[in-house]
Order: C-alpha cells, then structure tokens, then sequence
C-alpha cells in the first residue's frame, strides 16, 4: 500500500479537469473588469454637508464627488483636526494592487492552459495572500491617519481610527465605508477559485477510493 503522502503528491502532479480549465478561463474576466470599477466608498455626512460628501478607491485612483470637490472639501476638514490629506500619493501603500491583480490574471491563465492541481493550489494561496495583505494595509493606512494627528491642528480629538467596514460617527461627522463593484468582483474571483479547488480535492479522493476498491486483474500471461 502506497503510503498517503505519496498518494497527495501523486494528486498534486495529476492534470486539472478540462471543465476546471473553462472555469478558469471565465474567472479571469472579473479580475480584469475589477480595474473599471471602484474598490471601496467612503461617505461623510454631518449638519453643515446634508447632501453628503464621498470617496471612491480604485486599485490605481482615487476620485470623489462634484468633479473632485469633495475630496478638496474632506481634506479641509482633515486639516482642522489635524490629520494628513487624502489622496493617491496618501494611499501610495496601494500602488502594488493593481500589479498584483494582473499578476493574478496571468497566474490563472497560466493555471487554465499548462496548470496541475499543484498550481491551482499554489493560485488559492496566492490569491489569499494578497487579498489578505490588501485589507490588512488599508485597515494600517486608515489607522495611521487617524492615529497621526498634529498636536497644533485648531481643533483637537482624541486618535481614532475611521470606519474600515461599516459605520462611525466621529464627532459630528458619520462616516460609512464599505466595498464596492471592484471588491465584490475580486471576491467573485476568489469564491469561485476557492470552489474549483475543492470540487477537485473531492473528486480526487473518490477517484483514489475507486481506485484502491478495484479489483486486481492478474495477467494470463503473467508468471505464477
């Protein structure tokens, strides 16, 4: 009997499914339309703003409302209390994003024409690592910013840090943010990478079940 870690690299070298590789394939469309759609939105709201003020983040810019205006209006405020301006050279943490999703797109396609299970496994944990890594350096950005606040700024507040997900009110300002198209695709991505890899890990071990439940066929010819 085969010992079960050779049985697992056996697994890993074994091709992917031809339907896995058409999936593949369609999956890579959501990571390329990701760059046409923004990742997340952060709206402010208080007494002085009833319309509302707002910021969307792409992967490469970041744009907000009245042609830009309300960013120039966000920072004014920021600057009252202290806290750093709001812009792309602010969010530089996130000019590896969209080297990383293209990065991606090319792994999977890589994956859907040459890959094995080995290289689909390879993409998940990839694919987690930067996801992962994505959210966890806008939660450090947003932090920084609430957290380094100048102790000359006319108007002074403790150290917060702005809603990540969700909303929080901060002073007389509610602020609410949460992900958009870009980030609801990449996670589209992600859910239906996440399930290939398990419809195969599956399959595989039915297909190994099948195999040691087979009865051995001796040769006529074979030596006694």
């Amino acid at each position: 009997m085969r010992h079960p870690i050779q049985k697992f690299y056996e697994f890993l070298a074994q091709p992917i499914f031809f339907p896995a590789r058409v999936m593949l394939v369609m999956l890579s469309i959501p990571l390329v339309l990701s760059f046409t759609e923004p990742l997340w939105r952060i709206d402010l709201s208080a007494p002085q703003y009833p319309k509302g003020l707002w910021m969307e983040i792409y992967s490469y810019q970041v744009t907000s409302g009245d042609d830009g205006q309300h960013m120039q209006e966000i920072n004014t405020l920021n600057h009252y209390i202290g806290m750093a301006p709001i812009d792309r050279a602010a969010l530089s943490d996130l000019d590896w994003l969209p080297f990383a999703i293209g990065a991606l797109v090319l792994l999977t396609l890589r994956c859907a024409v040459v890959g094995d299970v080995r290289s689909l496994l390879d993409l998940l944990v990839v694919t987690a690592y930067v996801s992962a890594f994505g959210m966890g350096r806008f939660a450090y950005k947003l932090y920084v910013f609430g957290h380094n606040l100048d102790p000359r700024a006319p108007v002074k507040v403790e150290p917060f840090t702005p809603a990540i997900l969700g909303t929080k009110k901060i002073a007389n300002f509610t602020t609410t943010s949460l992900p958009q198209g870009g980030s609801y695709l990449l996670g589209a991505f992600a859910t239906g990478l996440f399930f290939i890899v398990v419809w195969h890990l599956w399959a595989g071990r039915r297909r190994a079940a099948r195999a040691e439940r087979a009865p051995i066929v001796e040769s006529p010819d074979a030596p006694v």
